[in-house]
């Protein structure tokens, strides 16, 4: 398709490239039967949705510098990324409140965080610690905002996680000393600005301090609680809202 790419960046010179008019196509896009209108979402895609996509994953790589990749030219690892928004272009509903650029963008943002952070810890195996510290250092201040992005979101979700479960902890630990354990676990959750203990089994002190349980049981409820916690986050990550269950 590399002759929609130069026919819009001839026609799109100065344009906003991800538009309204993108988000509707978008919308379009989804609402037409796969199997019965497929000839009219290829030419939607190719008129509207492809150009935008292409843009958005190449703003995306060259803001926040992802360039650990497998690859050697950028274009195959932005026809990846594309190839993956077009696998996810149908979970878009402007219903949930999020705009088609940012839903989109956090998805390319948080499958190149993914990637390049597997592509680095490569290198480094290969390659050597002492051979990168330049290299390494460079890459990480160049992406400061970015991983406070990744933190902030994940504080984001840990907000909501500590919500959820305080809501609805009688439901998910119907007996009153599991619930009191994992309200204590949580609470860690709620202090974790300004805990100051870090190691495994001084934690486990810490909780047993608010109540009084053996080890066992903490791990128990811990687990349960880690579960929540890792099924929702997920689906946190790849979709950019959540819906505990």
């Amino acid at each position: 398709m590399d002759h929609i790419i130069e026919k819009n960046k001839r026609e799109r010179k100065g344009r906003v490239y991800f538009s309204k008019e993108t988000e509707a196509a978008i919308v379009k896009y989804n609402s037409l039967d796969p199997t019965k209108d497929s000839e009219e979402r290829s030419n939607i895609y190719q008129d509207y949705i492809h150009y935008p996509f292409y843009k958005l994953t190449q703003n995306i790589i060259h803001t926040f510098k992802f360039y650990y990749t497998e690859v050697e030219n950028l274009e195959h690892l932005q026809h990846e990324l594309m190839v993956f928004l077009l696998s996810k272009i149908h979970l878009f509903n402007p219903e949930n409140g999020a705009k088609a650029y940012s839903y989109f963008g956090t998805i390319v943002k948080r499958w190149l965080i993914l990637y390049n952070t597997k592509n680095y810890n490569k290198k480094i195996k290969k390659t050597g610690v002492e051979e990168l510290t330049k290299d390494s250092s460079t890459y990480v201040w160049n992406n400061v905002d970015n991983y406070g992005k990744k933190k902030d979101e994940l504080s984001e979700y840990i907000d909501l996680f500590v919500e959820y479960t305080t809501d609805n902890i009688l439901e998910l630990f119907p007996k009153k000393n599991d619930a009191q354990i994992a309200d204590a676990i949580l609470e860690l959750f709620r202090k974790r600005e300004v805990l100051e203990v870090f190691n495994k089994k001084a934690l486990y002190i810490y909780i047993r301090e608010m109540v009084e349980v053996k080890t066992p049981k903490i791990t128990k409820i811990a687990d349960k609680l880690y579960d929540i916690f890792r099924s929702n986050y997920i689906h946190y990550l790849e979709y950019g809202y959540v819906k505990f269950q």
